[in-house]
């Protein structure tokens, strides 16, 4: 794909019946600012697009320009056609909004990266399909649950589907394009199209699965590897270093956890009915010890490890120690 090279990236770079490839999607709209949104926000910018930022409050958003430049740090040494002019320009295409109406009134696409509540979701959504133009392509970046399970909530189902993207982004770069049973097969292949033109290696998934592909493999593994914390087995560190020694993987899980950030993994525990004991019991740990205390991740700097401005890990973080 264009924009990729070995070891580094390269990133720089009508009616609702007549969506098609032609159509520009130059005006993008994020909503949420968390950890995977505000990545989101800078991968859109970053590629030439112009983005609004929204969120329902300012305090996030006063949040963003640190947000920017613990990002331009991991753009450094992992895009190669970085330089401190193009981060720039990009921050320069980003404006910030606390208003819904305004900031989807001149969108051609709307990423909906809000927490994984479902109830949340069709509130959202439904405001926003009052308020955008006729021709916006609507993209959910939920994480677990069905999108057809909301889509209906905008009002405008034809043009809804899923646009999913991995922490991380400007590195892990794949962009997993889902379609629900209503969704119109025009807007699905202009949304494989829209993913490639922000940088992401567009996978398309044919039938609608909750998780997609790379969840559907990646929950269960974690959740394993939560397990054996409750069942107070190991430590998160040497259950990370028994995985990477013996398979080859760069990451352990709960280096994962840290990537993902605690918020994604708790509210997709309580949004599954079917959650066990173990994993509602991780959930709540992740709340009491992380969450709670500003220590939620790769994001706040701490989570399972302590990390330095790098991003690199320090050492762990003896509060999940058992002992």
């Amino acid at each position: 794909m264009t924009g990729v090279r070995h070891g580094r990236r390269t990133l720089a770079g009508m009616s609702e019946n007549t969506i098609g490839n032609n159509q520009d999607l130059n005006n993008v709209t994020v909503l949420g600012t968390g950890v995977l949104g505000s990545q989101i926000v800078m991968q859109a910018a970053y590629a030439g697009k112009n983005v609004v930022a929204y969120d329902i409050g300012q305090e996030p958003l006063d949040k963003l320009p640190d947000r920017w430049e613990w990002m331009r740090g991991y753009y450094t040494t992992d895009v190669a056609d970085y330089t401190p002019e193009l981060f720039d320009a990009a921050i320069d295409r980003i404006r910030t909004s606390t208003d819904l109406t305004d900031a989807v009134s001149d969108a051609d696409v709307v990423i909906e990266a809000v927490p994984e509540n479902l109830g949340l979701k069709k509130k959202v959504w439904s405001q926003v399909g009052q308020a955008v133009p006729d021709h916006t392509i609507l993209l959910t970046n939920s994480s677990s649950l069905r999108p057809s399970d909301f889509a209906d909530a905008t009002g405008h189902p034809g043009r809804f589907l899923a646009l999913h993207f991995a922490n991380l982004v400007w590195k892990y770069n794949t962009g997993e394009v889902m379609a629900t049973p209503n969704t119109d097969h025009a807007v699905f292949d202009r949304t494989v199209a829209f993913a490639e033109e922000i940088n992401l290696d567009a996978i398309p998934i044919r039938k609608e699965i909750p998780g997609y592909l790379l969840n559907s493999l990646l929950i269960p593994w974690l959740n394993a590897a939560a397990g054996l914390y409750v069942a107070e087995a190991a430590n998160p560190a040497d259950i990370d270093r028994d995985w990477k020694i013996a398979t080859g993987a760069p990451t352990g899980p709960f280096e994962v956890f840290d990537t993902v950030g605690f918020n994604v993994s708790v509210n997709i525990t309580r949004g599954n009915p079917d959650a066990t004991e173990a994993e509602k019991a991780f959930s709540d740990l992740l709340q009491e010890r992380g969450i709670d205390k500003g220590k939620a991740g790769l994001g706040d700097g701490v989570g399972f490890y302590e990390y330095d401005a790098e991003g690199e890990i320090v050492r762990p973080n003896p509060d999940w120690e058992i002992y």
